[in-house]
């Protein structure tokens, strides 16, 4: 039977991170959102998706804070930009949608991008859209632009500005819409990022999180649930369980079958590490290795992962020095990282994960990302990581979704977009957002009862 939670996310929480995104409440709301207004449709018929509970948590004025800081009154990541500026937002397609509405309307926009989508998904190395945008990768659905503006639009009015045009998060918002709704009906694999996705950055996985509910929700509609992180234990499987405590507590106060809670997997230090529920205790439990590692990933020898780790760790502390930056250095078996030991700002950390990026030489493939509070390299990345994780569970690209908070130059979800699709959150609270409307979607497509 598939469940599709609606419930409100609780007030209260961590305290915001000022190194990095805040974490800020929401608080229950009602039904409605009062001042959202009816926008027509190519038809002249009247909608208004703000009825729908999900719409609050993006626009409600009856609360003195928002999820995106007490003076945003508009989808945007005012909190999150205030701290990190434009780093956050770094994007080809997005930043190329932006120019375009210097001369076209926000619905012709639209209508462009989605016909060039859908030419680039035909020939992906020859389009208009891969010659207007160098970078591009690939679209593994075809997205109905046009459709997800609309319903943004009827809420927040995008179109009827005079003078503004839209920024990079309300775009950004309306492709995270377009995304939901083509992956709905055919989703078999959904993985999330960890820190700043689904929890606060620096946090672990309470109880009192509502992203717990939508986690259990989708492994009931037969969705596999992966999350896909940089926290790297070797060997100790307690570590990863106590990030995830609440979450393995709900499955055992709730009693989950084993059919259900061995949908959901854990991937850990970015590819090196798959863990599983056990049937009965609900504890995590290591998968051996020859169970899902890809051929590529086997082939790797010790040898060059320690070469690789010893370059790294020479480019970061060299850029440490280089900045004038002291920080304590974290070596791992798989990953290597250091850790600012006074205040910085986001764009020390970014030149730093930037230089390695360019400089480092290994002969695996290997991430360096900028954490917000720190920089690590990593053997592997995420997209090794997906790969073996769609290979295990049976999933193919246009049948997975990444939820992560780093696409950017220097974040490790970017590598993501390689093998399946994606949708790009500021914090836990627009993950909740989005995942309230995929199960929404789910229960639509497949005519599965609603049990809130």
């Amino acid at each position: 039977m598939c469940v599709a939670g609606d419930q409100q996310p609780e007030a209260g929480g961590a305290a915001p991170d000022t190194s990095k995104k805040a974490a800020v409440p929401v608080s229950p709301v009602a039904s409605d959102v009062p001042h959202a207004t009816a926008s027509q449709s190519a038809d002249g018929a009247q909608r208004n998706p703000a009825s729908g509970s999900y719409w609050e948590l993006l626009n409600n004025p009856e609360q003195e804070q928002t999820i995106f800081g007490s003076r945003a009154r508009s989808a945007t990541d005012a909190n999150v930009l205030r701290r990190k500026g434009h780093l956050k937002e770094q994007d080809y397609l997005i930043d190329y949608m932006r120019r375009m509405h210097e001369t076209h309307t926000c619905e012709e926009v639209m209508l462009k991008m989605e016909r060039w989508i859908a030419e680039h998904r035909q020939d992906p190395r020859r389009s208009r859209l891969k010659r207007l945008v160098p970078q591009l990768g690939n679209f593994f659905t075809q997205l109905k632009l046009v459709d997800a503006f609309r319903e943004y639009d009827a809420v927040f009015a995008l179109s009827r500005r005079k003078y503004i045009p839209p920024n990079f998060a309300e775009l950004r918002h309306v492709v995270n819409i377009a995304q939901v709704h083509a992956s709905a009906d055919s989703l078999k694999l959904i993985t999330f990022d960890a820190d700043g996705t689904l929890y606060a950055d620096g946090a672990h996985f309470e109880q009192d999180n509502a992203m717990i509910a939508h986690i259990i929700n989708l492994m009931r509609c037969n969705v596999h649930v992966g999350i896909v992180t940089a926290a790297g234990y070797p060997g100790e499987a307690h570590k990863f369980e106590r990030r995830l405590a609440g979450l393995l507590e709900s499955f055992r106060a709730l009693r989950l079958p084993a059919e259900v809670t061995n949908r959901f997997h854990i991937m850990g230090g970015e590819c090196n590490y798959l863990l599983q529920v056990t049937p009965e205790d609900k504890r995590l439990e290591f998968v051996p290795e020859d169970q899902w590692q890809t051929p590529p990933m086997q082939g790797w020898n010790e040898e060059d992962i320690s070469a690789m780790l010893a370059s790294a760790e020479g480019l970061l502390l060299e850029g440490a020095k280089r900045l004038a930056l002291p920080v304590q250095l974290i070596r791992k078996t798989r990953s290597v990282g250091i850790v600012p030991t006074q205040p910085t700002i986001y764009e020390v950390l970014e030149d730093i994960a930037l230089t390695v990026q360019n400089q480092l030489v290994a002969k695996i493939p290997f991430c360096a990302f900028n954490g917000g509070n720190d920089v690590f390299v990593d053997a592997g990345n995420k997209s090794l990581g997906l790969q073996a994780l769609m290979n295990f569970t049976g999933a193919q690209p246009q049948e997975t979704l990444h939820v992560g908070d780093r696409f950017t130059l220097s974040g490790n979800d970017t590598a993501t977009r390689d093998v399946c699709s994606v949708l790009w959150v500021a914090n836990p609270e627009e993950t909740g957002f989005f995942i309230k409307m995929l199960l929404k979607d789910i229960r639509k497509s497949r005519w599965q009862p609603y049990i809130e």
